[in-house]
């Protein structure tokens, strides 16, 4: 072991990287909520302990010298290594303890979800699970790929970063009026264009799903002028004959009843998973958590309406 590795701090190691990082002493010390003079300490100390000048100061912030940055190499894997250290201990401690993020957006969070996060809380009361609420899938994937959430629930497929499982398909059906006077099991594209089809704005992927597959099959969508987000208020709207939608059948599940419901001329439909970041480490309670969420698809009654 060399002279100096005994004496080397781990205070000293990280105020390296984070002024090399920031270039700046303030900004370093606001990173590691430490005052700027215990930043200077800690870097004067490491110089003085090497023997060499890891940084030059000047108008233009810190900067390293060459020395400086070779030691910065070998600074980051002591860091790295330090937090394997303490993601094995994680694992050993395996599902006694600790959370689980999931970032959902508002179709999926409030469908099968809350039934898989109180069946885990019951088998597992000392892990937390958090729900992160998205707007869209592009912001579930962003999620994930930023480790602001563990596990995501989205379509699929994905971005190729992710590690995918699918959970359930369901499909997009066509809801009318209770009042409408359409008789029959099925409509056509003709048919269904006579209504104002009230959609959620167009980055909705799945209405911008919709226009497509009507596009695809070189049929028009007279969508309603109303811009509304919520399938509550869709639904309220075309209880009361001001239109009519297209929804994916667990959502209006519970409302089948109120309304008159048909497939597509042509079926669409939706795949619905989970994904994980991969090559990341994942503690147990993640994957435990994923197969909650598997078995509770499986013996949910998550199906076809019209089926």
């Amino acid at each position: 072991m060399g002279r100096h590795s005994d004496r080397l701090k781990l205070s000293q190691i990280k105020a390296l990287v984070a002024v090399a990082d920031y270039q700046s002493f303030s900004r370093a010390a606001d990173e590691l909520d430490l005052s700027q003079s215990s930043i200077s300490h800690a870097i004067a100390g490491l110089e003085a302990e090497l023997g060499i000048s890891l940084f030059s100061r000047g108008r233009h912030g810190a900067q390293l010298t060459p020395v400086g940055e070779r030691i910065l190499i070998q600074a980051r894997t002591i860091l790295a290594a330090l937090d394997q250290v303490t993601q094995e201990a994680d694992l050993v401690r395996g599902l006694a303890g600790g959370s689980v993020r999931v970032a959902a957006f508002r179709s999926l969070a409030t469908s099968f979800l809350p039934q898989a996060i109180a069946q885990f809380s019951q088998q597992f009361p000392s892990i937390t699970v958090s729900l992160v609420e998205c707007t869209c899938q592009d912001e579930v994937e962003q999620v994930l790929q930023t480790k602001q959430a563990d596990i995501g629930l989205l379509h699929l497929p994905s971005s190729p970063e992710l590690e995918t499982w699918e959970l359930f398909r369901d499909e997009f059906l066509v809801i009318l009026p209770p009042d409408s006077s359409h008789a029959g099991t099925h409509l056509s594209w003709e048919e269904i264009a006579q209504y104002p089809m009230i959609l959620s704005p167009e980055k909705d992927c799945c209405d911008r799903m919709i226009i497509q597959h009507f596009d695809h099959h070189q049929h028009s969508i007279q969508i309603a002028s109303y811009e509304v987000r919520e399938a509550s208020t869709i639904l309220g709207m075309v209880r009361q004959g001001l239109g009519g939608t297209v929804m994916h059948g667990y959502e209006i599940e519970s409302f089948v009843s109120d309304f008159q419901v048909f497939p597509l001329p042509v079926p669409l439909e939706r795949i619905n998973g989970c994904a994980v970041l991969k090559d990341a480490l994942h503690l147990p309670a993640t994957f435990t958590f994923l197969e909650t969420l598997k078995s509770t698809c499986r013996a949910s009654s998550i199906s076809e309406v019209t089926g």
